[in-house]
C-alpha cells in the first residue's frame, strides 16, 4: 500500500483529530504545522510526528497532501499556496468566511488539475451513505421535501467555546458557520443545491458569547422545499434528517446510527441499524476516501465546487438573518 506524505496545518482539536485519523489509515506519513510552540511540541510528542513552525518550512519537506485545519479566514490563501506548490488539499469547513480568493483557487484547481476537497464529514457516515444510495436509486421516487432538526448542549462537547474561533463570526464562529453548515451541506448532498432561502437566527442561551446559538432556515432546492432547525443549547444530542419523496419517506437518526423508511400510510417504520461506531470512525473513513481520491481510485466526497456552493449558502443565511429577506444563490 502506498504512503502519502501528509501535513496537517493547525492542530487544535479538529487538526489533532486529522493527525490521529490519517495515521490510523496506515497510509500516511504525517507531519504538522503549528505556530504555537507548546501545542506543536505536545501534539508532535503525543503522535510521534515532525512539527514545522510554518507552512513554508513544511513545503520544504515536499508533502504530497495537506489538511488545512486553521481558522476559516486563512483557508483560501493557504489552499492557494499549497495548490501552487503541487500539493493535494483537504480543507476543513467552513471553506471560508467570504468569497474572496475563491475564483482564483477554483481556476488553479482546474488548470493543474489538483485534488481539492472540503471536509464535510457527514458524507463519510455509512448510515447516511446507505440512505443516499437508496434515494438516488429511485426506490422512493422523487424527493419533494427535506427537514432537519438538530441540537446539542455545545458547552458539554466544546467547553472552550468562549475562547476559540466560535465566539467570533469573523473567525468562522457562531452556529451558522460552525454547525449548521454541516447540515446544509448534507441536505445539498441528499437532494441538491440550495438556490433560495430565508433565515432567522439569534443568541438565546449560551453564556459568554454573543454569536447566534439558534437558527431556522427555509430553503428551495430546485423543486424540493426544505426546513432546517438547529440549536446548541438543548440537553439531547440529536440530529434527525427526513426526506419525503412521492413514493415514500426516508429518515436518518444520526445519533442512533440508523436510517428508516416507510412507503405505505399507517405502516410501521422499516429500520436499518448500523450499530455503534467509534467517534473517530467517520473521520478515518474520510481520510481514507481522500487518499483514495488523491490516488485516482474514487471521486472526492465533497469536491471544492460543492464546498463553494455551501459557502454561498452560509453567506446567504447570515445575510438573510441580518435583514429578514429571502436570498437567491447563483449556483
Amino acid at each position: 500500500m502506498s504512503s502519502q506524505r501528509v501535513v496537517v496545518i493547525g492542530v487544535g482539536s479538529i487538526g489533532e483529530r486529522h493527525v490521529r485519523c490519517f495515521l490510523a489509515t496506515g497510509r500516511a506519513d504525517v507531519s504538522i504545522v503549528e505556530y504555537k510552540s507548546a501545542l506543536a511540541k505536545d501534539v508532535a510528542a503525543r503522535y510521534g510526528v515532525v512539527a514545522h513552525c510554518d507552512l513554508e518550512a513544511a513545503l520544504a519537506s515536499r508533502p504530497t497532501v495537506a489538511v488545512i485545519a486553521t481558522p476559516a479566514p486563512l483557508h483560501i490563501a493557504q489552499a492557494t499556496r499549497l495548490v501552487e506548490a503541487g500539493v493535494q488539499v483537504l480543507i476543513e469547513k467552513p471553506l471560508s468566511i467570504s468569497l474572496e480568493g475563491v475564483t482564483r483557487l477554483q481556476q488553479l484547481v482546474a488548470e493543474r488539475p489538483a485534488v481539492v476537497g472540503v471536509a464535510y464529514v457527514y458524507r463519510a457516515f455509512p448510515v447516511l451513505v446507505a440512505m443516499r444510495d437508496a434515494l438516488q436509486s429511485g426506490r422512493f421516487g422523487t424527493p419533494r421535501q427535506i427537514t432537519a432538526v438538530c441540537g446539542q448542549h455545545f458547552p458539554t462537547y466544546r467547553p472552550a467555546y468562549r475562547e476559540i474561533y466560535y465566539a467570533d463570526r469573523k473567525a468562522g464562529g457562531g452556529a451558522i458557520q460552525d454547525a449548521l453548515t454541516h447540515v446544509i451541506n448534507m441536505g445539498e448532498w441528499l437532494v441538491g443545491p440550495v438556490n433560495k432561502l430565508v433565515a432567522d437566527a439569534a443568541h438565546l442561551v449560551l453564556p459568554g458569547v454573543e454569536v447566534e446559538d439558534t437558527v431556522h432556515v427555509l430553503t428551495r432546492q430546485g423543486s424540493v422545499m426544505g426546513a432546517y432547525s438547529l440549536n446548541q443549547h438543548q440537553a439531547p444530542n440529536e440530529t434527525v434528517i427526513t426526506v419525503i419523496c412521492d413514493q415514500g419517506t426516508v429518515r436518518c437518526e444520526i445519533h442512533n446510527n440508523r436510517w428508516l423508511w416507510m412507503t405505505k400510510p399507517g405502516d410501521a417504520w422499516h429500520e436499518e441499524p448500523f450499530g455503534p461506531s467509534e467517534r473517530d470512525a467517520a473521520f478515518i473513513a474520510q481520510a481514507n476516501a481522500f487518499l483514495d481520491a488523491v490516488e485516482g481510485k474514487r471521486p472526492l466526497l465533497c469536491p471544492l465546487t460543492e464546498g463553494v456552493q455551501t459557502l454561498k449558502g452560509n453567506l446567504a443565511i447570515l445575510e438573510s438573518a441580518e435583514h429578514g429577506t429571502w436570498q437567491t444563490i447563483n449556483n
